[in-house]
């Protein structure tokens, strides 16, 4: 299991949250897209679907493993090395993190969305430029 999928429901419950406590309307854009008698028990997200209308928490500067515990695996999403030399990220408790395309409280308009860490002990200062 990949840290997306294990994400995905968190970070759509604190996306959610953040958007209602600025006063977002309670009133859906379009109609719910909400499917009956899943027989899967993890929904799954066509290619071509568009994102929720949600924008990504602010989390620059929190550890990278606190967010992965709290966010959604609901949300197609990854953890990037942001030093430029293409680290995995295998335990984000780890890491810490120092930005996320798309950036903090901007809506979410194409997936996944990026969060960019760099190893706890190093900081975010030796991030490689954008």
């Amino acid at each position: 299991m990949t840290v997306s999928k294990l994400l995905r429901p968190v970070l759509a419950t604190v996306l959610l949250a953040s958007v209602t406590a600025c006063g977002a309307s309670s009133v859906p854009d379009g109609p719910a897209n909400t499917p009956t008698g899943s027989a899967s028990a993890e929904p799954r997200r066509p290619a071509h679907a568009a994102p929720v209308a949600a924008t990504v928490p602010d989390v620059i500067g929190g550890n990278a493993g606190r967010a992965y515990e709290q966010m959604s695996s609901e949300l197609d999403m990854t953890f990037k090395d942001a030093s430029g030399r293409g680290r995995a990220v295998d335990d984000p408790a780890g890491w810490k993190i120092c930005g996320s395309q798309p950036g903090p409280n901007q809506r979410i308009t194409q997936f996944p969305v990026i969060f960019k860490v760099m190893k706890v002990r190093e900081g975010c200062q030796g991030a490689a430029p954008q």
